[in-house]
Order: structure tokens, then C-alpha cells, then sequence
């Protein structure tokens, strides 16, 4: 069966497509090939975050993504390479360019959401999250914004100098031998940003919203997390979430993480930056696996997102596909990619036949892993060790998105007759 038989979907809005590298690069224009050009009639804005074309442009083609996102409101990314010095020497780099998500998420600030994909077949190291729970996590400042230095004795002090102000210094500690310090900070705009984007999306979902610190011990600096989130729910939220039936809560971190192994899932959890750096991966592997994970970067507006698969290049299978090896990587978090994306587009513009091509997309994915057709992570999720698994346990890339198209058009072509 193919999908020639099948009216293409007319998309009035553009999507803005970022290309990335190595392996996720060639199953990523699989992808549109066969799962979403066949299907819609859609204007993409191209923009190629490959590492060759981002040096060539002196990362300007990243930025002038970012920009087309906030022009169009709707952004579908692949993985991209963050390069260390053996990529400088590898691609013959002019420097060390920064993160593409890093650049990407500075220009349109909000928070990265990720969600786990669910599918019955694949076992969860947590028997009771039946409902996925999806992390919220802050991606500015913190830790990740810090200045560490390791030290000889000495005094460690902090001078702050208000604009309009006398410098105040703060000693922090008397070293009386070598050791070790860190200087970090956030900012209110980037709290309240974090704050309205956990808030917008906790109200699309319809899902209860949970923010974790640790006010206790850092009363200043979590206490302001706390404040904001409060105050922003207080004044802007608390009537829409009311009429939805759904709340919003602080929790401390370790109350939070307690809480979370024993429920049963269903809910929005606001982390800090290294905490959601930390959690997002653990919900991952506690649902099953680290390629079962969307990711979403939610602007404030509640308009604007930036969609992408919540992994790495998968360089290893791209040395393997290099030489003609035979690969079985999955697509299924860059599908998600895409089906998310094209979710809001069809949101925004008013367009119900693109969301439900979208939740089709989503849908032909789970139920072909349910079917007992997987890639070879899956397949080793399922059988618990390499030992288990045989050759015929698993399919190799193109014959799995070959499986998942072949489910889509089953899927579209019933839908089409009833």
C-alpha cells in the first residue's frame, strides 16, 4: 500500500526545519521522505545546523534559525553535533562552536519540556507511572552559567555593585588550605519566563504543575524560584487552572522525587536547571528508555516552540552506516520531532485535519513497536539483556520506518472511509 491514493493536507503557515548531523541526519530526511512530504503540503523553512554548513557560516545560519522560529512560531529540529576539540580536528573547525541548543534557546528563551513516549510493550523500571510525567526543565543560569575555580588558601569574598549603587562585598569563606568555589546566578525576567512557560504548558495538557527547589537551604536564591512562581500563579493562572481542575504546588526537591517514584504520573514538573537535567533522564529510563522521549522548548508567549529529539547524533551507528553496515537505530524521538511540531502548527492555525494527521503519526509509532516490530534498543528493553535477543527479535532502520509508514497509510486510509 502507499500513500499516492491519499489528499495531501494543506498547511497555510510555514515550519521552520533544522537539519543536524550523523546518523539522525540521514533518518531525519527518511522521515520527511516518507512520513511527512508524501502526506502534507507544507512551506518548510530549511535551515541546514549540519557542523560543516554552521562553520562555513560562522554559526550564522543558527542564529537566523532562531530568528525564522520567533517569525514563524513553529520550529522542528534534529540532533546536531556539539563540537569538543577532537571534532575541531575531525571537521577542521575555524573554533569551537557553541551548542546550536544552547544558541537556539538564548534567543528564544522558555523552558525545555520533556515527555516520555509510552508503549505498553516496553517495560517500566517503575511499575506505577501508567500516565507519563513530563519535565519541565529550566535552561538558563545555574550551575551551567557558573564560574568554578579551584583555589590555594585564601579569602573567598563576593562584591556586588548595584547600578546605581556602592559595591557590596560578602565574605564567603577563609580558605585555610586549597579547595574549591563556584560563583552562579539566574535572573527575575528568566524565573518568570520559566515560571509562565511551566504554566502554559501544564494548562495545554490539562495536567497538575509541581516547581521542586530547595528553599530551605538556599532561602535566598530558591526562595526567589518559589516567590515568582507564586506570584505569576496568583496573578495570571490560578482561575484558568482552577476551571480546568488542575493546581499548581512547591515542593521541596527531595519531597518531590519521593513523591514521584510512588505515583502513578500525569503531571508537570518544574525543575531547576541541573535538577531537570538530572530527572528528565531518569523519567526517561524509568519508563523504559532514553529513545522514547520527546522534547519540546515552550516560549513564554505559549505560542512559540521549538521541537527536537531528546538524544545525541547516534555517532557510532553513523560510523557503522559509513562503512555499509547494517544499522538499527530508532527514529522514533525524531518522529516526535516532527508530529509535535506539526501539532501546534495545526493548533495555531485552526487546522484539526494536520493535528490529527500528527496524533496519526504518533499513534502508526506505538502501535507498530506494540506489534512486536522494534529497533534493536527496544528489543533489548524488552528481552532484558543482549543474551536474549535474537537477530529476528529486531528490525534495522529502514525496515522499521518502512513498518511505521506502512502503519500510517493503514491508518489514514481507514480513517478516510468511515
Amino acid at each position: 500500500m502507499s500513500s499516492s491514493g491519499i489528499q495531501k493536507i494543506k498547511v497555510a503557515n510555514p515550519v521552520v526545519e533544522m537539519d543536524g548531523d550523523e546518523m539522525t541526519r540521514v533518518i531525519w530526511k527518511l522521515i520527511r521522505e516518507k512520513l511527512i512530504l508524501p502526506f502534507l503540503d507544507i512551506d518548510l523553512k530549511y535551515f541546514d545546523l549540519g557542523l560543516e554548513h554552521r562553520d562555513a557560516t560562522d554559526d550564522q545560519v543558527t542564529i537566523d534559525a532562531a530568528e525564522a522560529t520567533k517569525k514563524y512560531n513553529v520550529a522542528v529540529k534534529c540532533a546536531t553535533i556539539t563540537p569538543d576539540e577532537a571534532r575541531v580536528v575531525e571537521f577542521k573547525l575555524k573554533k569551537m562552536w557553541k551548542s546550536p541548543n544552547g544558541t537556539i534557546r538564548n534567543i528564544l528563551g522558555g523552558t525545555i519540556f520533556r515527555e516520555p513516549i509510552v508503549c505498553s510493550n516496553v517495560p517500566r523500571l517503575v511499575p506505577s507511572w501508567e500516565k507519563p510525567i513530563v519535565i519541565g526543565r529550566h535552561a538558563f543560569g545555574d550551575q551551567y552559567r557558573a564560574t568554578d575555580l579551584v583555589v590555594p588558601a585564601g579569602k573567598f569574598e563576593i562584591v556586588f555593585t548595584p547600578t546605581n549603587g556602592q559595591p557590596q562585598k560578602i565574605n564567603v569563606f577563609d580558605f585555610p588550605e586549597g579547595g574549591v568555589l563556584m560563583g552562579m546566578y539566574n535572573t527575575d525576567d528568566s524565573i518568570r519566563s520559566f515560571a509562565k512557560s511551566s504554566m502554559e504548558f501544564a494548562l495545554n495538557k490539562g495536567w497538575p504543575l509541581f516547581l521542586s527547589t530547595k528553599n530551605t537551604i538556599l532561602k535566598a536564591y530558591d526562595g526567589r524560584f518559589k516567590d515568582l512562581f507564586q506570584e505569576i500563579y496568583d496573578k495570571e493562572y490560578k482561575s484558568q487552572f482552577e476551571a480546568k481542575k488542575i493546581y499548581y504546588e512547591h515542593r521541596l526537591i527531595d519531597d518531590m522525587v519521593a513523591f514521584c517514584l510512588k505515583s502513578n504520573g500525569g503531571y508537570v514538573w518544574a525543575c531547576k536547571n541541573y535538577d531537570g537535567d538530572v530527572q528528565s533522564d531518569s523519567v526517561a529510563q524509568g519508563f523504559g528508555s532514553l529513545g522514547l522521549m520527546t522534547s519540546v522548548l515552550l516560549c513564554p508567549d505559549g505560542k512559540t516552540i521549538e521541537s527536537e529529539a531528546a538524544h545525541g547524533t547516534v555517532t557510532r551507528h553513523f560510523r557503522m552506516h559509513q562503512k555499509g553496515q547494517e544499522t538499527s537505530t530508532n527514529p522514533v524521538a525524531s518522529i516526535f520531532a516532527w508530529t509535535r511540531g506539526l501539532k501546534h502548527r495545526g493548533k495555531l492555525d485552526g487546522n484539526k485535519e494536520l493535528e490529527h494527521f500528527a496524533d496519526s503519526l504518533e499513534a502508526a509509532c506505538i502501535e507498530t513497536i506494540e506489534s512486536g516490530k522494534m529497533t534493536k534498543d527496544l528489543a533489548l528493553c524488552v528481552k532484558g539483556s543482549l543474551d536474549n535477543i535474537k537477530r529476528e527479535d529486531y528490525l534495522n532502520t529502514f525496515d522499521f520506518l518502512d513498518a511505521i509508514e506502512k502503519q500510517l497509510v493503514t491508518k489514514l486510509t481507514s480513517a478516510k472511509k468511515q
